[in-house]
């Protein structure tokens, strides 16, 4: 009876997978709108926005001046990444800002005063050589992807946005309170303020545009976030963080089944070192927190 007890209900699971899969379609969906990235910025975030406060209501309580500061990293993850889709692949700028655990690691010493162990060091220096293998040589320059060089800079500033937001809500949680939905709400808030009055004009659009806008709004961000923050009350940190990894694995493929999208050979090299190296650090990670523990309590 212990055992079931302490098992993960299916259900659990297929949130958080339901969650990545609707996550992995942004970068496929935002190259099918016709709108600059200023417009599927701000409309998209504007829409989630909306749905987001229909969905929690954790997001209509008051936020605190930390809540706000974490949602302005957030927002400008949200912006840079559909900037950086416009621009670059989307393998590439999904897995750019994947280096997110790169920067934890640098800032946390003095943003958290948590250390760095040693077996950090290692996942921080395969991390960047994987980063690094972006830039040495160029993908291509094609019809969704004309200007990857630039593309790739603002997918690794969302690397680094993303890892202030990470810190910013594990800041939050030491305080007891999950601020997490406040911050993700405001976020898409100041993310739609921002980008809305520089996406004007807009010249007359598609209604499959705006569809599609909707899409990202509703389901790319507000329902995979409601799915998410479900399924991780029932599913272990470590597990979730595998489970989360098949965002990473999609968003290319949705690229390439749709736009034919081909990411170049050192891109793909890229891509395969971070998300090897996070998967084999989560594992490590789970694996010895039991032990780190007992010594702790000892």
């Amino acid at each position: 009876m212990e055992a079931k007890s302490q098992a993960t209900p299916l259900g659990a699971r297929l949130e958080v997978l339901g969650a990545a899969a609707l996550f992995s379609s942004g970068g496929a969906v935002i190259k099918a709108i016709h709108f600059a990235g200023w417009q599927v910025a701000g409309f998209r975030s504007a829409v989630a926005a909306f749905a987001l406060f229909a969905l929690l209501r954790e997001v209509r309580r008051r936020p605190t001046l930390k809540v706000l500061g974490v949602g302005l990293a957030y927002a400008a993850t949200l912006v840079l990444f559909v900037l950086s889709n416009k621009l670059t692949t989307s393998a590439s700028a999904i897995y750019l800002q994947s280096t997110a655990p790169l920067y934890v690691l640098l800032l946390s010493p003095w943003l958290l005063h948590e250390k760095i162990r040693g077996r950090d060091v290692v996942f921080m220096i395969v991390l960047a050589a994987g980063l690094g293998l972006f830039f040495v040589g160029s993908d291509p320059v094609s019809a969704t992807a004309p200007n990857p060089k630039l593309g790739n800079i603002l997918a690794t500033a969302s690397g680094l946005t993303w890892a202030l937001t990470v810190m910013g809500l594990r800041a939050l949680g030491r305080g007891g309170e999950a601020w997490g939905p406040a911050s993700a709400f405001w976020g898409n808030v100041f993310a739609a303020l921002l980008c809305i009055p520089l996406a004007l004009p807009l010249a007359p659009a598609r209604a499959t545009d705006w569809a599609l806008v909707s899409f990202l709004g509703v389901f790319q961000i507000a329902v995979a976030y409601y799915f998410l923050i479900r399924g991780l009350v029932r599913v272990r940190a470590f597990e979730a963080s595998l489970l989360l990894l098949l965002e990473p694995v999609l968003n290319p493929i949705w690229s390439w089944l749709v736009h034919g999208e081909r990411p170049g050979v050192w891109s793909i090299a890229g891509a395969s070192v971070i998300l090897a190296a996070t998967a084999v650090k989560s594992w490590a990670d789970a694996s010895l927190a039991p032990k780190l523990s007992a010594l702790e309590n000892q």
